[in-house]
């Protein structure tokens, strides 16, 4: 059927939707209903979109409407006439029903699978029936490894010229734990090649893309990261501009509502996204302790064996450090404070974070040793030279001055003071609950929001002494985040 294009201005967040008006589905003859799903093409160019209803003047008799994402996929202008009809259902759908049966899958079936993903074949149902089945039946080494490999394949890949591209990683989940644009720095600074491709956020309250974003442009085109790695030896973008691996992305929407946290696909994506961008040798943290993602040292265990079992099938070089994940890391909880705990660092100031600092001298002396810039035992001197004499600095600045500079915005000015209700000593500092606080005062969409922490685990307090600041843009905003701040006042608990 041949109808006329609509822009609806509607972000579904990343999902294709299609609007018909409800008279206008009823001219089809071929049976469409809603949230089946149609195939929109015009000029040899086509998207998949889920069909939704519109009544009203939404959607003109004769018109189609797309979502703002959809409308991009298909790249034409409004008012071109485009061909609808039934999309085909996924090629995939047999290998999707063994998984949930509990079998294994070959390589060829994940092939299929991430196929239909990219394509947008599976609606948001069978994609998480794939993502639930493979949870709840884990996938095995070699699954994962097919699983990783289509991903790989499925997407952009960037090749540099040099024998050693390194670049380093985070499993996350611990708030603050902003060590990548000092570890880049200083490893750039040494000469090693480090084009840093880093995420945004998915469940905390900044991704190390969400930081550096503050400070700079993170979304560069392939050819300027090139650049950037031949000039300066490193770059820190974010890698969901470049295509790499986009059925992760995917993936990662399903799973975060969900609130599942495989270790498959969290292996799977990691990979997927550095042997994509074009690294030799990873460096991984994988910090454990109560909160963070890996909450026993057995479970860290495990993953540093995955991760270099499966790393080293697809060619790549694995480091893993294990970490301490137990508590915040840093003072800045938000984009905005985060940056400022990295400058602090940066420039050697006197009231720098000491737990963000030594940790990203840890890892980067680590990673020196790793790539070879640096004697074995020596990697921690190397990294501590490179930042005490500002030559890590100063390469961060040539970054952020080629990547295109940023100046730091205010904080949110609505802000709560949160006081010890006793006295004593800080027992624990929870991940948790300092993460939904500061995603509650809108922290990363509004980059001034979050939380800044004066206490961390084994300080003294005072009664009445001065815990935290919560910083929030809106009043609105701030109430929530202090009223489960005060519902869960355990966040901060002194003994």
């Amino acid at each position: 059927m041949k109808l006329t294009l609509k822009r609806i201005g509607i972000d579904a967040y990343r999902e294709n939707i299609a609007f018909l008006d409800h008279d206008e589905l009823k001219k089809f003859s071929v049976g469409l209903h809603p949230m089946d799903r149609v195939e929109v093409s015009a000029n040899d160019r086509k998207v998949l979109a889920v069909l939704n209803v519109a009544e009203g003047t939404t959607v003109p008799s004769g018109s189609i409407g797309l979502s703002d994402s959809a409308f991009a996929k298909l790249g034409v202008e409004s008012g071109t006439t485009v061909d609808v009809r039934p999309a085909d259902p996924p090629k995939s759908l047999e290998q999707l029903r063994r998984k949930i049966s509990g079998a294994h899958l070959l390589p060829q079936d994940f092939v299929n699978i991430v196929d239909d993903i990219v394509e947008g074949r599976y609606s948001k149902v069978e994609l998480t029936a794939f993502v639930v089945a493979a949870t709840m039946n884990p996938l095995n080494d070699d699954e994962v490894y097919s699983l990783t490999s289509a991903m790989i394949d499925r997407g952009e890949q960037l090749h540099f010229n040099g024998s050693i591209i390194a670049d380093k990683h985070s499993i996350g989940g611990v708030p603050g734990n902003r060590t990548t644009p000092i570890v880049v720095s200083i490893a750039a600074a040494s000469g090693l090649i480090i084009p840093n491709t880093s995420s945004r956020s998915v469940t905390s309250p900044s991704g190390t893309a969400d930081t550096v974003e503050t400070l700079m442009n993170v979304e560069l085109p392939v050819k300027r990261i090139k650049e950037l790695a031949a000039s300066e030896k490193g770059c820190l973008v974010w890698g969901g501009a470049l295509n790499l691996a986009p059925a992760d992305d995917l993936i990662i929407q399903v799973e975060h509502p969900l609130s599942i946290d495989s270790e498959s696909f969290m292996i799977a994506s990691i990979l997927a996204k550095k042997k994509a961008a074009g690294a030799t040798h990873v460096l991984l943290d994988v910090p454990t302790g109560s909160g963070s993602k890996a909450e026993t040292a057995e479970r860290a265990v495990g993953l540093e064996q995955r991760f270099r079992q499966i790393g080293a099938r697809l060619g790549l070089n694995i480091q893993v450090m294990i970490t301490d994940g137990s508590q915040p890391i840093g003072n800045g909880v938000g984009p905005v404070l985060e940056a400022k705990d990295v400058l602090k660092v940066l420039r050697n100031e006197s009231d720098a974070p000491t737990d963000l600092k030594e940790r990203s001298l840890y890892l980067s002396g680590e990673l020196l040793e790793f790539t070879g810039r640096a004697p074995p035992g020596r990697g921690r001197n190397r990294a501590e030279n490179l930042l005490q004499s500002g030559e890590a600095y100063e390469k961060f600045e040539r970054i952020r001055n080629l990547q295109g500079r940023k100046e730091l915005i205010a904080l949110g000015t609505h802000v709560k003071e949160i006081c010890a209700r006793r006295s004593g000593r800080v027992n624990a500092v929870r991940n948790r609950i300092i993460t939904r606080t500061a995603k509650l005062a809108g922290a990363p969409r509004n980059p001034g929001a979050g939380i800044y922490l004066l206490k961390h685990v084994g300080d003294s307090v005072d009664d009445g002494e001065l815990l935290l600041r919560i910083h929030s843009e809106s009043e609105e905003a701030l109430l929530f985040a202090v009223t489960y701040w005060e519902e869960h006042a355990q966040g901060i608990e002194i003994v």
